[in-house]
């Protein structure tokens, strides 16, 4: 990664020379320009030195999470602030054309490079490759919770090698659904089995019979043998920028920030906006699928149906007719064959979807219309996905607070499986975005949208 950063920003500082100073060939001292050629090398080596002190290619953020990007980006403006301040003291003369493209420049490449070696680690760790194998510590219903997550995250870079708790005899394979381990020990030989079997990491997952104390020499006992010691905070689903640090006496106590669903600054003008461009950008496709619906089979263009929105209020959702005429009709008919998840009636091999209807479900066209109900307040860009009145009525466990934000087009369910995933899994992203929204995440969640229908997986 080092290599790669090292040639990114020589990339960088190289196309700033050529647009900033065309014709200025960097292999010999250019007629102008050379300042700003003799300084480049000692800006890139600090580059380089701050993204080693900021620690940006610590094993344990690369590949996983935003900590690996905010270090970059860090690091790169106190590179930008320090060559600043080193050239007015010494009154270097650096042209800010040049300054303009590549530090800009450079973190674009630096970003992008990340990316593509997150990619690259997630492939290889989908395959069982660069993996630390951890031993998970704790209650029955702690253990399988935090491991069925470490299973179906291996882009995380753990590994469940064994289990140890009090609560299942030794032998017992613990199901961790896209994994598995066996029970190897108790509680109370927690530092004999995570030497005897080898792994690199305990993982915490609930609390331990003891408390606090024995939580801390366990460190120190797993620390003299090299093993990592992870705890599992059961704080699920809570987002770090929720959570806020108050150390008491040395005991860190974390707050969590109640989330406010009302005051959702820039939400609106960002639907009222994307919702209106669209419309206009997307016209002559409207009036063309319009068309060879209407041409199909003869019958209406639009398919509206009664869905509970923010609050519980019902509103009518405007979608592309993608089945035909009598398809709610036939519904009772094909209950058998239902491939949805829970309450959600879904049949990857509908017969009532028509020939155009197929494509336009396959490419998530049908869903455009839904833009008029973003422009009218009922619908966002971003939400949870918009439930039928018949899903509401058999919400159970808290799951009824998807609706105390708007329902979106698109949303955390959609970009992450639509529908294969399970019912619960679907239930448990939309109320992590309903608690942790913010302007950025939505942004993010527009973004994965393309790839995810481009993709089409889940969509039928």
């Amino acid at each position: 990664m080092a290599a790669l950063d090292l040639a990114l920003l020589l990339v960088a500082f190289a196309v700033a020379h050529v647009v900033r100073f065309p014709g200025e060939l960097p292999s010999v001292r250019p007629r102008v320009g050379w300042m700003e050629f003799a300084t480049a090398p000692a800006i890139v080596l600090v580059w380089m030195v701050l993204l080693a002190a900021f620690r940006t290619r610590d094993p344990r953020i690369v590949g996983t999470g935003g900590d690996e990007y905010r270090r970059l980006v860090t690091a790169s403006l106190v590179a930008v602030a320090g060559v600043a301040v080193v050239a007015y003291v010494a009154q270097i003369d650096l042209a800010r054309g040049y300054v303009a493209i590549a530090f800009p420049l450079g973190l674009v490449l630096l970003s992008l490079g990340r990316k593509a070696v997150r990619s690259a680690l997630a492939r290889t760790r989908a395959r069982g490759g660069r993996l630390q194998d951890v031993l998970i510590v704790g209650d029955s219903e702690d253990v399988r919770y935090v491991g069925r997550r470490i299973a179906a995250t291996p882009s995380a870079g753990y590994r469940v090698h064994a289990v140890v708790t009090d609560c299942e005899p030794i032998g017992t394979v613990v199901d961790l659904g896209a994994a598995s381990a066996p029970v190897v020990g108790g509680i109370d030989d927690v530092l004999g089995r995570a030497r005897a079997e080898g792994v690199s990491a305990v993982v915490v997952a609930g609390a331990v019979r003891g408390g606090h104390e024995r939580l801390r020499r366990l460190g120190w006992q797993l620390e003299e043998h090299g093993v990592e010691l992870v705890v599992s905070s059961p704080l699920a689903d809570v987002a770090a920028g929720r959570v806020h640090e108050r150390p008491v006496d040395g005991l860190p106590l974390m707050h969590v920030e109640t989330p406010d669903y009302r005051r959702r600054t820039g939400k609106r003008a960002l639907d009222l906006v994307g919702a209106a461009l669209g419309v206009l950008a997307l016209t002559p496709v409207l009036a063309v699928i319009a068309l060879v619906i209407r041409l199909d089979d003869g019958g209406p263009v639009f398919f509206r149906q009664v869905r509970v929105g923010r609050g519980g209020e019902e509103f009518s959702i405007v979608k592309f007719r993608t089945m035909c005429v009598d398809a709610e009709a036939r519904v009772t008919a094909l209950r058998a064959g239902n491939d949805g998840a829970g309450p959600l009636f879904k049949m990857k091999d509908d017969p009532r979807v028509t020939r155009v209807g197929a494509f336009l479900r396959r490419t998530s066209l049908d869903e455009l219309p839904q833009l008029w109900n973003v422009l009218t307040g009922s619908m966002s860009l971003v939400g949870p996905r918009p439930a039928l009145p018949c899903e509401v009525a058999l919400y159970e466990d808290f799951a009824d607070r998807r609706l105390l934000v708007t329902p979106g087009i698109t949303g955390l369910w959609q970009v992450s499986g639509r529908s294969d995933l399970d019912w619960a899994e679907g239930v448990r992203l939309d109320l992590h975005y309903v608690e942790n929204w913010s302007f950025v995440h939505d942004l993010v969640i527009l973004a994965r949208t393309v790839p995810s229908v481009l993709r089409s997986h889940g969509a039928y």
